[in-house]
């Protein structure tokens, strides 16, 4: 055994360099699927906020004296529950605990600040009790509260921006409405301000770090630990309460099922029921959205698995075809050798178990390393499908080449091997046609069923269906191109094509194995790009969609945007259409069913706005219909929304009241679906003209909003707006661009893991399928250098020689590459239709995948170019060698 591995080191290190691609490969594909999908729940549950990730327990305070020790003591059994194996794990940031007033109660102070109105909705007052509120905020004025014996006012702290806001400062004694029974008196003793007022630990709670604006004042003063007892006074239920949030960056997407039901029993299970005994605290409740957001998280990488898999699948298969015909090369090439063993007594056992030795040399270490490595690059926790997926193809690359020899030693099939190949192609044929008809029956698999096995196995089964059927037709069709050839003066065509046709390595026919190769390596790369190309359209649409344009530019309340950035910005690069419009939201129409109904008055040029309309695809309209707006008393034309239209009764002329309570006539021109500048349906929509009649409108001079359309660009728009508006006041501005809407959607981690996933399997199928043509083209490189030898003794030119290789060795590339991309386009015009790609886009989508021809084009030119040059480096290389070299005495060539 090791004389034949020395005797042969390039073979041996070539096979070792196989299986080391091959399980490397292997070995990454599921650890980088974990990774993704890890950082998918992780980056969901993290943009849910604090609160919503979080364990919520609450109770009724306990009758009788009441210390910070017993909020301590149920904290303790609520964290003990936690941590180890539970699945629950506890953010870094820790509990946050304390005792609050359930219902806020409103203050009759006269001398605090007030809301506008008539008359004036009074502030409304909370009380907390903070234990640990020293580790995230200060005292600023004042001291913290203590206690107060009885009767006299409350000691209490406020925010000291709540305090500016209500104008209250130290000494200010709070006193609250009280229908029945005196009013409960709190005196302001501090003022603090928050360490850090974005901090997680201010996160859920009742407004303790500023007012706020609901729509009236809520603010909430802060008790000491003296205090808590006396809260019962209130007159409103007191609550003790224990938040513990979740460290997201400890879920796992695979232990998601545990964690969840471990969260569940913390809700309404074992664990909820042993955390009521073991505190005494019979009214203990816990509550969270943890488990709606499990459930969310869960269903979105199911949802995104189908497409996901549909990169590996195909990388998959083609490792599998390239090792079956890496050894398929090795068999033609020791064929001499293994029958001569066998006519010398071998047994085929015997033989097969030396070729494993072989292999377990070269294959074993080499798989080895990759696994290792694998491990190395992508360290995630879960070894399992890793070791799973490396050992698989170790098997196979130790197992292809002694089993492709059994057979060979086993004896020709005789008559039998055509009808089994054709009894085999028309199962094939079978499964295919019955997988595509189930996709085009019911569709993809419904979300949170988890991968759908005929979508990822249907593309890659019409690639095989059309490497068969091109394996027919393919030499038939050159053998057609070679009388043709042959009837020209040349021999240089005709003997390639010829060669070609019955098989460069010697056979009767073409092999099978590369032109499946190459046809799953285009028909996967065309149908996944396809894929990828609708997503990245539709993720543009949805932000066309919620933006109203490819730009919005939107000035703050009661402002207005230049004149001077909108007659600037039309001229930015990229911008095809610029449109400035008024917007007032706070408009009334009178005379409707409901005597008058809010609505959004949109004031832009006709003409200008239905070319946005109908680029968005909402709200569509013919300009007509607004043209003409009469004299100067005479009702202006106006467009209203599906729904408003359907409240109108009796006349077609209303009045329209603005914001700033001036009037004006309007008529109903026509009926529109929704407009650009409202997001959705918006049903209760009123479009107007701009123009000669703008002067009868308020401030429409000056428009509040500007839209555009084209490849328009964030940071140039930014730099305009602000060399037009006051220093200091463009941050109030709202830009948004469609670009960068669409590069937020493909950011989020559940989408660019699974791009990531699908072009870095690209590239493995790519280089395998370049790997496929190599092993080809070494398989009938012996013999080819034989004949172009021979030919040189006749006179052939090296030229010619090189002419001959690619005449041979192209027509079955340039087949395959055409044959992929054809494949491809029936895969996506079969299943196309029943792919839904809103998992992938960020933004509910319609279903379907529309066959665009460059995704399909730039795969197949992208091989064939690749097959090409490796064909002609392999050509030039062999076209070198000396005929002295090939015509040795005694070569049986």
């Amino acid at each position: 055994m090791y004389t034949r591995l020395r005797a042969m080191p390039l073979a041996a290190g070539l096979a070792a360099a196989l299986a080391f691609v091959a399980v490397l490969l292997a070995a990454a594909l599921p650890r980088a699927l974990d990774r993704g999908a890890d950082d998918a729940v992780r980056s969901y549950l993290e943009q849910q906020g604090p609160g919503p990730t979080s364990l919520y327990a609450s109770a009724r305070t306990l009758p009788g004296p009441r210390t910070p020790q017993s909020l301590d003591s149920v904290l303790a059994e609520l964290r003990a529950r936690t941590g180890g194996g539970t699945g629950i794990d506890l953010a870094a940031s820790g509990p946050v605990h304390g005792t609050v007033t359930v219902t806020p109660q409103p203050l009759a102070n006269t001398e605090l600040k007030m809301m506008p109105g008539d008359p004036p909705p009074p502030t409304k007052l909370s009380l907390l009790h903070l234990p640990r509120v020293t580790s995230h905020a200060r005292i600023v004025e004042g001291r913290w509260p203590g206690g107060a014996p009885a009767g006299a006012p409350l000691p209490v702290a406020l925010a000291k921006s709540a305090a500016e806001t209500l104008d209250a400062r130290i000494g200010t004694v709070l006193k609250t409405q009280s229908a029945v029974g005196p009013p409960f008196l709190a005196e302001i003793v501090g003022l603090y301000a928050a360490d850090d007022p974005a901090d997680v630990y201010w996160d859920g709670l009742p407004c303790p770090a500023a007012a706020c604006l609901t729509p009236r004042w809520w603010v909430t003063a802060l008790v000491g630990a003296e205090g808590v007892e006396r809260l019962g006074e209130w007159g409103g239920p007191v609550q003790d309460f224990w938040r513990l949030p979740l460290d997201t960056a400890a879920v796992r997407a695979d232990r998601l099922p545990g964690t969840s039901a471990a969260v569940a029993s913390y809700l309404a299970g074992p664990t909820a029921a042993g955390l009521r005994e073991s505190t005494g605290r019979a009214q203990l409740q816990v509550t969270s959205e943890l488990p709606r957001l499990f459930a969310q998280a869960r269903a979105r990488q199911q949802a995104a698995a189908p497409l996901a898999a549909l990169g590996p699948a195909g990388l998959a298969g083609e490792a599998l075809v390239v090792l079956c015909l890496a050894a398929g090369l090795g068999a033609d090439r020791r064929t001499a050798e293994l029958l001569l063993l066998r006519a010398r007594g071998a047994s085929r056992r015997g033989i097969v178990r030396r070729l494993l030795a072989e292999g377990a040399v070269t294959v074993l270490p080499a798989a080895a390393l990759a696994t290792a490595l694998a491990f190395v690059l992508l360290p995630v926790p879960r070894p399992g499908p890793a070791l799973l997926a490396a050992g698989a193809v170790t098997l196979l690359a130790l197992l292809a080449f002694p089993v492709r020899a059994f057979v060979l030693l086993s004896g020709p099939g005789g008559g039998r091997a055509p009808r089994r190949r054709l009894v085999a192609e028309l199962l094939v044929l079978a499964a295919t046609v019955a997988a595509v008809v189930e996709v085009g029956r019911r569709g993809v698999a419904p979300a949170g069923t988890g991968l759908d096995p005929l979508l990822v196995a249907a593309p890659l089964l019409l690639a095989l269906c059309g490497g068969l059927l091109l394996a027919r037709l393919l030499p038939v069709l050159v053998r057609v191109l070679s009388h043709a050839a042959g009837r020209g003066r040349g021999l240089i065509g005709f003997l390639g094509l010829a060669r070609a046709a019955r098989g460069g390595g010697g056979g009767s026919r073409p092999s099978v194995l590369p032109l499946i190769a190459l046809l799953l390596a285009v028909t996967t790369g065309g149908f996944g790009a396809t894929v990828l190309a609708s997503v990245d359209t539709s993720r543009h649409q949805v932000a066309r969609a919620a933006i109203g344009g490819d730009a919005q530019v939107a000035a703050p309340p009661l402002g207005t945007v230049p004149e001077g950035f909108t007659k600037a910005a039309s001229g930015l690069p990229g911008v095809r259409a610029s449109v400035p419009a008024w917007v007032d939201n706070w408009a009334f129409l009178l005379d409707t069913q409901q005597g008058s109904t809010q609505v959004t008055v949109v004031v832009a040029d006709p003409v200008a706005y239905a070319q946005l309309s109908r680029a968005v695809g909402r709200g569509r309209f013919d300009p007509g219909l607004l043209a003409g707006g009469g004299g100067a008393d005479a009702p202006l034309p106006a467009l209203f929304g599906k729904g408003l239209a359907a409240r109108l009764t009796g006349g077609v002329v209303r009045e329209l009241r603005f914001s700033d309570d001036k009037t004006l006539p309007v008529r109903g021109a026509g009926v529109i679906d929704g407009t650009p500048a409202l997001a959705g349906a918006a049903a209760n929509v009123v479009v107007l003209p701009s123009g000669p009649t703008a002067a009868r409108l308020p401030r429409t001079a000056q428009a509040t909003h500007w839209f555009a359309l084209g490849a328009v660009e964030e940071g140039p728009l930014r730099a305009l707006l602000g060399s037009t508006v006051p220093k200091g006041q463009a941050d109030a501005y709202m830009v948004r661009t469609g670009s960068a809407g669409a590069a937020a959607l493909a950011a989020e981690p559940l989408q660019a893991s699974a791009t990531r996933l699908f072009w870095g399997s690209l590239g493995g199928v790519a280089a395998f399928a370049l790997l496929a043509v190599l092993l080809n083209l070494v398989r009938a490189a012996p013999e080819r250098a034989a004949l172009l030898a021979r030919l040189r003794t006749m006179g052939l030119r090296p030229r010619q020689g090189l002419a001959l290789i690619l005449a041979e060795s192209l027509p079955q590339a340039l087949a395959a590459a055409l044959g992929g991309g054809l494949v491809a386009a029936a895969a996506v015009a079969l299943l196309g239709p029943s792919v839904d790609l809103s998992t992938l886009v960020g933004s509910a989508v319609p279903t379907g995948v529309r066959l665009g021809l460059w995704p399909v084009l730039a795969q197949s030119l992208g091989l064939a170019a690749l097959l090409v040059l490796t064909v002609v480096a392999e050509a030039a290389i062999s076209g070198r060698r000396q005929i002295t070299t090939e015509l040795r005495a005694g070569d049986p060539r």
